[in-house]
């Protein structure tokens, strides 16, 4: 399912099972909404913060309102949702603590993905050019990003810990490959968590 997806949004999309409430934080263009609804019949909602992606999804025939998640997830009922996703845009939250919360209340489960700062290319840019890295996963100027929080794998896992989160699958990527858990804070460009409370 959804094999024109990104890696991380393909991993999501093959584990929602069909005809599941779903609601889509960051949307972006609404592809893995778009997925959700015509492969697997799921009620997909979704929130997007930038108006030109919140009209390319109406146009698409999706549900997306504009909106911040940093103060809008609030709104919502708990567990209103099969399925809260936040896909790449944990480390643009100005509080992913209070953000991973948000998920787990609205969502009887959750998909987080994000890229990994502790990766190898990141690590090597930082200690031979003292420098911010530009990297595949990282690909604008420290100055141009919307990352404010630089989380890691590991740093995602404690944090869910605190949480009392439960990891119930992870899945790693370097580039469009995904490879196994063994080392993964250090050989992962990203990383997808399907989380539960």
């Amino acid at each position: 399912m959804g094999s024109a997806l990104r890696p991380d949004l393909s991993a999501i999309a093959s584990h929602v099972r069909p005809n599941s409430r779903v609601l889509d934080i960051g949307c972006g263009n609404g592809d893995l909404m778009y997925v959700l609804e015509h492969e697997a019949s799921c009620d997909a909602r979704g929130i997007e913060i930038d108006a030109t992606c919140v009209e390319r999804c109406v146009a698409r025939g999706l549900s997306v309102v504009q909106g911040d998640a940093d103060s809008d997830l609030a709104n919502y009922p708990d567990k209103a949702f099969d399925y809260a996703i936040l896909s790449q845009t944990l480390q643009t939250a100005e509080r992913p603590d209070k953000m991973l919360d948000e998920l787990l209340r609205v969502g009887n489960q959750v998909f987080v993905s994000f890229p990994n700062f502790a990766h190898w290319r990141t690590r090597a840019s930082l200690m031979f050019g003292g420098r911010m890295p530009v990297t595949r996963a990282l690909p604008v100027s420290w100055y141009e990003t919307q990352n404010i929080h630089h989380v890691t794998i590991d740093d995602f896992r404690e944090l869910a810990r605190a949480k009392d989160a439960r990891i119930e699958n992870a899945w790693f990527f370097a580039g469009e490959k995904k490879i196994g858990a063994t080392a993964a804070n250090w050989r992962a460009e990203f990383a997808v968590f399907q989380l539960s409370r």
